[in-house]
């Protein structure tokens, strides 16, 4: 029997990576684009992927925000990345709004929710005759941190931490990151957290730099409220993370 192939990708983060748009708003998914894996709701099958994406992924001892998924840049970003590699992509939501890097370290509930999340959707594919081409992470996580004036250097050695640790435990090759962009009133307030990020993408060739734009969509009048963007911002941000992210993949399959 002819194995399907499929990319894995780990959709995680806060806020702007779980979604805060407006699903009506958002594309529809490309035929044979991708699937979610519902990790809490759905552990037995494939879903369709929708807006919005990881909407009742919701985990009490992990990952929870009931009600707070509401339109992401996730189906923009399957959407592309389809497009680069022609591989179908089977994506899995574990995104908590509000949360800082030092919530993601080795050994935390969010931490431990996104490795077995990953682990249980790679050994329902294994077992459904699906072969598993690449498995990724697509980072966009640092408002928090920037709010709570956290240490550049300290945010940069626990990111590196965090995403060298849950790479080697779930096998994955690459983090694809989208930088974070600008609180909406203050401009300035985010600016460290940003250049730690291109420090780590520097100093880590694990850690590749799919999107930088987010930090012009204040200017744009992309933004809902002071840390969120509204729906045609996140398409934008997902359709150009996408595409780097399909590129890069399509060039090592």
């Amino acid at each position: 029997m002819i194995q399907k192939e499929v990319l894995l990708i780990m959709f995680m983060g806060q806020s702007n990576m779980a979604g805060r748009g407006n699903a009506k708003e958002a594309p529809g998914l490309t035929a044979g684009a991708g699937y979610e894996y519902r990790a809490m709701t759905a552990p037995d099958c494939l879903s369709p992927l929708q807006e919005p994406f990881g909407e009742n992924e919701n985990n009490e001892s992990g990952v929870t925000e009931p009600g707070m998924k509401t339109g992401s840049m996730v189906t923009a970003f399957v959407n592309a990345c389809y497009r680069e590699t022609g591989i179908p992509i089977v994506g899995v939501s574990c995104a908590k709004g509000g949360s800082s890097i030092k919530e993601w370290l080795p050994g935390t509930p969010y931490y431990m929710d996104a490795v077995g999340r990953l682990k249980r959707c790679e050994q329902w594919l294994c077992a459904h005759n699906y072969a598993v081409r690449q498995k990724a992470m697509v980072w966009c996580q640092g408002c928090t941190d920037g709010d709570l004036h956290t240490s550049p250097f300290v945010y940069k050695v626990h990111t590196a931490r965090f995403i060298r640790s849950y790479c080697h435990e779930c096998g994955i090759g690459k983090c694809f990151l989208i930088q974070i962009g600008n609180h909406r009133d203050d401009k300035r307030l985010y600016v460290p957290i940003q250049q730690a990020q291109m420090e780590l993408v520097k100093e880590n060739a694990d850690i590749i730099l799919v999107s930088d734009k987010l930090k012009t969509f204040a200017d744009r009048g992309l933004m809902k409220d002071e840390f969120h963007y509204c729906q045609k911002g996140y398409n934008l941000i997902g359709e150009e993370a996408g595409k780097n992210t399909g590129k890069y993949l399509a060039a090592s399959l």
